[in-house]
């Protein structure tokens, strides 16, 4: 069983993608498809089974960065719970956005994540003012739906960004996200070690690790020293002969 780019993830369908460096691939339409695995305890602000702290403190975050979090969903990956995003952020060399949707897949000591994103081109704004035409300005911004009624900085929540209107808009770059997102999860196979692993039940206490703010993409940060770590994680065992596992680069 061959892990891709050293992650627990063994098998994920590439139709239409480049690969272009371990873990990164790119398609003709411009997205960028990444796999990930963080040895360390996820950053998630709040186990799955808690989805309104969830998405409220993940909504709070990714404001906090200057983005706006579209959707957190928790779902599974190939029976693993997971937290699906959705997470746009302005273009930091020009005017535009990026779309980023993801997958974190979230246990005790680590995490994988399966990432999609894409940036608008040179027009931009086209789906946004071709809705707010459509649905008036009145109906056009809404309360962020994990603010408990309001907003929360950042990048304003607004409909344009719903799914239901992806078919009007084919080529645009939070439509091909979400699409592919959706094409790929299906696909995704895990290491039969991760999947076993125990599941992720909150956050490290306050001042365990401290160090910068989380990523707003849900990457871990790794820790700073000095200060006080959790015990010693080895990951998990080694798979018997011939398989080797998926924290070993070329395993089978």
């Amino acid at each position: 069983m061959t892990s891709i780019a050293q992650t627990p993830i063994t098998g994920l369908d590439l139709t239409g993608f480049t690969e272009r460096e371990s873990g990164v691939w790119t398609d003709a339409a411009g997205l960028v498809l990444s796999v990930h695995f963080f040895p360390l305890v996820p950053d998630l602000p709040a186990p799955l089974h808690e989805p309104e702290r969830l998405r409220f403190a993940r909504a709070q975050g990714v404001a906090a960065s200057g983005g706006g979090l579209i959707e957190a969903v928790a779902g599974t990956v190939d029976g693993v719970p997971a937290l699906r995003q959705l997470i746009k952020v302005p273009l930091q060399s020009r005017q535009g956005q990026a779309f980023i949707g993801s997958w974190t897949l979230p246990k005790d000591r680590c995490s994988s994540v399966v990432k999609v994103q894409a940036a608008e081109g040179a027009t931009t704004g086209l789906r946004e003012a071709v809705v707010m035409s459509q649905v008036g300005p009145a109906d056009y911004f809404q309360p962020h739906p994990y603010a408990g009624g309001g907003q929360l900085g950042g990048l304003p929540y607004h409909v344009a960004d719903l799914e239901q209107w992806d078919p009007q808009f084919p080529d645009h770059p939070l439509t091909l996200v979400r699409a592919a997102l959706h094409r790929i999860t299906p696909t995704i196979t895990l290491h039969d070690q991760f999947k076993t692993l125990p599941a992720f039940t909150g956050p490290t206490p306050p001042n365990a690790f401290p160090g910068p703010p989380p990523s707003p993409y849900g990457g871990p940060v790794p820790p700073a020293a000095p200060g006080p770590t959790p015990p010693p994680y080895p990951g998990p065992a080694a798979p018997q002969a011939p398989r080797r596992g998926w924290f070993r680069r070329g395993g089978a």
